[in-house]
């Protein structure tokens, strides 16, 4: 079995040094949220897996904010997969 598209690991890598968490500011790709991508052509499919639920902490005040971060994280790394591969719409799982 082949390993991915080096083209296609470029693009993937460089979205993820692109897209910053926004409370610590650093890069996606540096703090290792996104375990694996998979681009589905035949679908024009892109499933992301990151395991934001494994960084919800138990306090209830805390939730809100994480989720909120969690959800700006998706935003930013939906839109930055979707224009880099206009066509496909992205999946997290």
């Amino acid at each position: 079995m082949n390993g991915p598209d080096p083209t296609v690991q470029r693009r993937i890598d460089r979205i993820l040094s692109r897209v910053r968490d926004p409370e610590s500011g650093l890069a996606i790709a540096d703090l290792g949220l996104v375990r694996r991508v998979r681009v589905a052509d035949a679908h024009s499919v892109i499933y992301l897996d990151v395991p934001f639920d494994a960084h919800a902490p138990g306090c209830l005040t805390c939730a809100g904010i994480a989720m909120t971060i969690i959800m700006g994280i998706r935003r930013d790394l939906s839109a930055a997969f979707e224009e880099e591969f206009p066509g496909y719409r992205v999946e997290f799982i």
